[in-house]
């Protein structure tokens, strides 16, 4: 199956699916930006008494082109996390967010970067498994890496001036989870033939904002005002 035949209206086809059965998790909170199903602002949860960012609640957003899953998401944290695999502008340094296929000049497998077997679930797993397990071989944020490796004690105690900062985003009325159940085994699209049994005449409309102008609004909140990073924060 090609990534045209699938189109746009397959990927939100997708994308509604996945964030129904996200929106089960209390490990992360998902709002949709203008109501476009192909950009999410989430709140991302670290529930694990072993991480330095336990108790985090880490605001981030996600976007998606009508070519998912055939072409990875985006990914970007909107506030400053002091970490080896974090880029000062909130990317990430993963994997799982390459374009498919195996690239010889990193180094890295084509079964450690994107396939269209994976999804929003995965890659959200994984950067919280990346929080917890810096690869500070490669580091996004050098600094960051070194005072992993030499000062674990003052990396920590940064890790923490952040959650404690991160608890001013928590949303009213949200709570804040204290454990969590294991997760379940992968899912991948694989498990679900209706994934990719849609119908070539069958178009879906989820009532988002047209893309075009989204694209636009990328950097952009919902009041209008421009996303940005603190100089007072963290580098």
């Amino acid at each position: 199956m090609s990534a045209s035949r699938f189109g746009g209206g397959g990927a939100k086809h997708r994308l509604m699916s996945e964030i129904q059965e996200l929106s089960k998790e209390k490990w992360v909170n998902i709002d949709l930006v203008h109501d476009n199903i192909l950009r999410w602002r989430l709140g991302l949860i670290v529930v694990n008494p072993d991480s330095a960012f336990n108790g985090g609640y880490f605001r981030a957003e996600m976007t998606f082109t009508d070519e998912y899953p055939y072409q990875p998401p985006s990914f970007r944290f909107l506030v400053p996390i002091y970490h080896p695999n974090v880029y000062p502008d909130g990317k990430l340094c993963i994997s799982i967010l390459h374009t498919p296929g195996e690239d010889l000049t990193s180094g890295e497998q084509a079964s450690e970067r994107w396939s269209p077997l994976q999804g929003v679930e995965s890659v959200l797993r994984s950067v919280l498994l990346l929080l917890d397990d810096p690869e500070i071989n490669s580091p996004a944020n050098v600094d960051a890496g070194v005072m992993y490796r030499d000062d674990r004690a003052m990396y920590n105690k940064k890790a923490q001036d952040i959650v404690e900062r991160s608890k001013n985003d928590i949303p009213d009325g949200f709570v804040m989870p204290t454990t969590l159940d294991p997760p379940p085994p992968p899912k991948s699209a694989d498990d679900d033939p209706a994934f990719w049994a849609e119908s070539d005449d069958e178009e879906f409309d989820f009532g988002g904002s047209d893309t075009g102008e989204d694209a636009d609004l990328a950097e952009f909140d919902e009041d209008g005002e421009e996303e940005g990073i603190s100089d007072d924060d963290d580098n």
